[in-house]
């Protein structure tokens, strides 16, 4: 499983200074190019620490959790720097935004690559995240300016197909780097081919796209920011590291300061409207019910699609030991399948069925993780990628329906006024959810897992004749303390008693294994309540979207 984006465009109405004629932009076809290239360097980089995650902890140390943060501290930072990417470009021009995007982003990229510890490379992909969320926006912004009516669509119809290849070959393509180990430089190759792209993009924004920028553009509210970075932050971070810090009381009490800090964001953003200033979200969408459900649609949503990503890569490479080539090709189906979605989606179903479509696509969402969990069960020890196809598929095309009609839907609860605002909100709740998924599901999967670990052992004590009942106890406590270990290359002092006087790497293996197996099992069920929550969300939105927004997505 892997994670996915979705490309969104907001609706905002620029006056630019080259493109004031009725005559389409001369350079569009070209532009489209560049555009697309910083989505898929975009695309690429949320998708190839998922696969590459694991060999990074090994190669660089630390625990766990730095894959976690590999994920998080990329989608928690794009989800704050969405909030204001499309402002600064209104403000500043969007070309001259691009460009900074474009370079920081390529520029972090290779400070990735060359990152000599994990704190390092966390820094670097949050970096990426913010200079991302400030690339994004104007590129898509401009697309809408440079076309004509009648070209529009063919333009944002490549995304589909650019989007779709990078989805399927994103993960293959990182499995493939890590395994070929080109130069010596193993998983870092996944960032440096980036660099390319980036410069593609930089040389081609400064030839080839025009400046735009509002006449009247609005006012940051660099506070609201502040309030909302500093909101989601304290909560994610407690939710990483609360585990394996054994959850003292302050992580608690950053988790109630995070809640206090969204409020006082939510007010404050009231009385800055009141005031007749620009706030960084309008306050009347809240009191729309499409919207807000909108909003919790979209975290729980996001949340399971991308936190099951990673607990899947955790069963794979680290519960089976796939390496990342075999890895990222056991998702082919789920990426095929969801590119069938969308284009069964794109052949009228959107606009013919409209919420229905949705509420389809999440339920085949449920089927196929259910069918995964269930694959899971019954194939045990003998599991084969073969094995996963049918319940990856039906995962895929249904995350495909479902994300379809999503944007639309949502939007089609707002005012055209209030279009700009809601599009950037809920955006950032897709990033949000995203982080907020692979923070809880990550975290639920380790606190499972030693629990699952010691139950086989006590089943399948049989299977020690001749070890005394306190040998038994010891290798129990050792096997369950060193999947609970924060580092795992460090051998707790449990496992020094464990009698050395016959082999078992086997035993302790497939106890191992099936930990994993049955840690994967359970943590499958948060994400099967994450969906269906989402799908009891779904009878809050419009029956239809929005024809002017079917092709967002």
């Amino acid at each position: 499983m892997f994670a996915t984006k979705t490309v969104f465009v907001t609706t905002n109405t620029v006056q630019t200074e080259r493109l004031t004629t009725n005559e389409p932009y001369r350079y569009r076809w070209v532009a489209l190019f560049v555009i697309l290239a910083v989505e898929v360097m975009d695309l690429l980089d949320s998708l190839v620490t998922t696969i590459a995650g694991p060999v990074i902890r090994e190669e660089l140390g630390g625990s766990y959790s730095l894959i976690q943060w590999l994920g998080a501290a990329y989608t928690l930072s794009m989800a704050v720097g969405l909030l204001t990417g499309g402002r600064l470009g209104d403000i500043y021009g969007r070309r001259r935004m691009f460009l900074i995007g474009a370079a920081g982003f390529t520029l972090a990229s290779l400070a990735c690559a060359l990152a000599p510890m994990p704190g390092l490379l966390v820094a670097g992909r949050a970096v990426q995240g913010l200079f991302g969320a400030l690339m994004l926006p104007q590129g898509l912004g401009m697309l809408r300016e440079m076309f004509g009516p009648a070209e529009r669509a063919k333009a944002f119809g490549a995304f589909g197909p650019v989007m779709g290849l990078s989805s399927v070959g994103g993960p293959i393509l990182a499995g493939w780097l890590v395994d070929a180990d080109y130069f010596g430089a193993g998983w870092r190759m996944i960032f440096f081919i980036n660099l390319p792209l980036g410069v593609f993009a930089v040389f081609g924004a400064l030839r080839f796209l025009p400046e735009s920028r509002l006449e009247r553009a609005p006012r940051l509210d660099w506070l609201g920011v502040l309030f909302a970075a500093g909101g989601a932050f304290l909560l994610l971070f407690p939710l990483v590291q609360g585990r394996e810090l054994g959850w003292p009381v302050w992580t608690f009490g950053m988790l109630a300061l995070g809640v206090v800090a969204f409020g006082l964001f939510a007010a404050y953003e009231a009385r800055r409207d009141r005031r007749g200033l620009d706030p960084l979200v309008t306050p009347s969408l809240f009191r729309k019910r499409a919207f807000t459900g909108g909003l919790a649609l979209g975290l729980m949503f996001f949340a399971s699609l991308i936190g099951t990503s990673l607990v899947f890569t955790f069963y794979l490479q680290i519960g089976l030991g796939y390496t990342p080539l075999k890895a990222g090709l056991t998702t082919l189906p789920q990426a095929l399948g969801m590119v069938a979605g969308f284009i069964v989606a794109g052949a009228g179903l959107t606009e013919r069925l409209g919420r229905k479509l949705l509420q389809i696509g999440t339920l085949v969402m449920v089927a196929g993780t259910a069918v995964f969990a269930g694959t899971v069960h019954l194939a045990g020890a003998d599991i084969t990628p073969w094995h996963l196809i049918p319940a990856l598929l039906l995962l895929g095309i249904g995350m495909g329906l479902a994300m379809a009609p999503f944007f639309g839907i949502v939007l089609a609860g707002v005012d055209d006024e209030e279009s700009g605002s809601a599009s950037g909100a809920i955006t950032s709740v897709q990033q949000l959810g995203g982080a907020f998924g692979i923070a809880v599901l990550g975290t639920v999967f380790f606190a499972l897992l030693p629990g699952a670990v010691g139950h086989h052992v006590d089943t399948s004590a049989g299977q020690l004749q001749g070890m005394p009942p306190a040998a038994v106890a010891g290798l129990r406590t050792c096997l369950t303390d060193r999947v609970a270990e924060e580092n795992p290359d460090v051998v707790p002092p449990s496992c020094q008693a464990v009698p050395q006087g016959q082999d078992l790497s086997g035993y302790v293996a497939e106890q191992v294994r099936a930990g994993f197996e049955d840690t994967t099992i359970r943590t499958t069920g948060v994400s099967l309540l994450l969906l269906l929550s989402a799908f009891g969300l779904t009878f809050l939105m419009p029956r239809q979207g929005r024809p002017e927004d079917a092709h967002l997505g």
